[in-house]
Parts: C-alpha cells; sequence; structure tokens
C-alpha cells in the first residue's frame, strides 16, 4: 500500500517496474486516491493540507483498513511505503495505527514536523502544512507529527528508513532521529532499520544501477518481514 496525498499531486495508476515484480512474486499493490493530492482538483488538495492534514492520513488508513476487510490482505502481511510527503504519510500511519501493518519503508521523510521549516528548503512549505511558530497552527502539527506521537512500549511494525546526505530538500536528521527514537521506544522485537547513503540526495539523477540497488535493498526488506519468497 502506497501513496502520497499532497502538494496538489496526483498520483495515478501507471506502469511501475517495482509494482509488476512485487504483484509477479504474489503481492497485491495497492494505490489509493488520498485528499491533499490532485486527484481530484483544488477543492480535492485543499481537503488534505493545513488543518485538514489529518485527512490524507485517514484517507490512507481507511485504504488499509478495506483492504483487510475485503481479504486482500491482513496485518500480518500488509506493508506501506512512501518517499518525501509520502515518508510523512506512512510515519503518521505507523504511529498511529501500528497494529495494522507489518512493514514500512519511509524514504526522504518528513518526521518532526514542529521543526521540519527550520531546515534547508521546508520554509517554503509552510503554505502546506503551516508552521508551528504560529500557536493555533502549531495545535494540528503537534497532533500528527510523527516523531511527536511515538510512544514507548508500543508494539511497532518492522521499519526500514531510507535518506541520504545528499539530500538538499528534506534534511535527513528526520530519518536519523525518527530511527533512533523508534528504536527505543518499540515494543516489538521487529527490526527499525536505517539506510543511510553518505552520497544520496532526495530523488532523480541517480545511475539506473544505483536505482536497482536501492530497489533491490527494499524489496528484500519487505520480502523478508512479510514472509515472501524472492
Amino acid at each position: 500500500l502506497t501513496g502520497y496525498g499532497g502538494f496538489n499531486i496526483s498520483r495515478t495508476a501507471s506502469f511501475s517496474a517495482l509494482a509488476a515484480l512485487w504483484v509477479e512474486h504474489g503481492g497485491v499493490y495497492a494505490l489509493p486516491s488520498l485528499r491533499g493530492g490532485g486527484e481530484y482538483g483544488e477543492e480535492w488538495h485543499q481537503a488534505g493540507m493545513l488543518a485538514k492534514k489529518q485527512n490524507t492520513f485517514d484517507d490512507f488508513i481507511a485504504a488499509a483498513e478495506w483492504l483487510i476487510k475485503n481479504k486482500y490482505t491482513r496485518p500480518e502481511k500488509l506493508a506501506i511505503a512512501g518517499g518525501s510527503n509520502g515518508g510523512l504519510l506512512v510515519g503518521a500511519a505507523l504511529t498511529q495505527r501500528p497494529e495494522l501493518f507489518q512493514a514500512v519503508v519511509c524514504s526522504v521523510p518528513l518526521l518532526d514536523m514542529v521543526r521540519y521549516h527550520k531546515f534547508l528548503v521546508a520554509r517554503f512549505w509552510v503554505p502546506e502544512y503551516g508552521s508551528s511558530e504560529d500557536p493555533e497552527q502549531f495545535k494540528y502539527i503537534y497532533a500528527y507529527s510523527p516523531y511527536h506521537r511515538v510512544k514507548p512500549g508500543t508494539k511497532y511494525p518492522a521499519v526500514l528508513f531510507v535518506t541520504g546526505d545528499a539530500d538538499t530538500r528534506v534534511d535527513p536528521l528526520h530519518a536519523r532521529k525518527m530511527t533512533a527514537i523508534l528504536q527505543a521506544a518499540t515494543g516489538s522485537d521487529r527490526p527499525i532499520l536505517l539506510h543511510y547513503d553518505t552520497k544520496g540526495g532526495h530523488s532523480g539523477g541517480k545511475p539506473v544501477s544505483k536505482i536497482i540497488d536501492d530497489m533491490t535493498d527494499e524489496l528484500s526488506f519487505l520480502f523478508w518481514q512479510l514472509g515472501m519468497q524472492g
């Protein structure tokens, strides 16, 4: 289960080598339309931004529940993945409903939403998320900020965080500190891992060989945690 749900960007069905490989190995690949995206126009976008950002996470969680209810999967076989704003999405999902998921791949994510705007170019995203420096906006940002929702003793799913030193958009501090706090807090024996690329950036510009290596690492993690055959 994957998604984005932000910045008026549409994520619609298209060919994906990763999705094809996943299905060839017996998986089901789900891509729901989430409020905050651009799939249904600007009103749809505005329904998942600023004070309404929780709607995006609710839509994603509802998609997971639908897949389980309709027997496409069950929690111990359900993985979620997202990057950038989609990393925030899966970070929120795993901290709000950890019992729904077995494994998570969270790439180049925003996770400390209280301080996100202080680093790199993130100040330009305040119109989308808001700023904790505004007392009213602080309330809803803090309420969903994944880093601030981690609770000691909670049985969290297995998580692979992916980031890199050369990310000039989302500071890798998000993935680093979230890895640390989850490793300290989780009440389960599932691994909390950080894949840290000292030369990797946010997205784009990668040679095909590097893209294949990264996809292999992420799929290997998911196959391992879901008990799939490679």
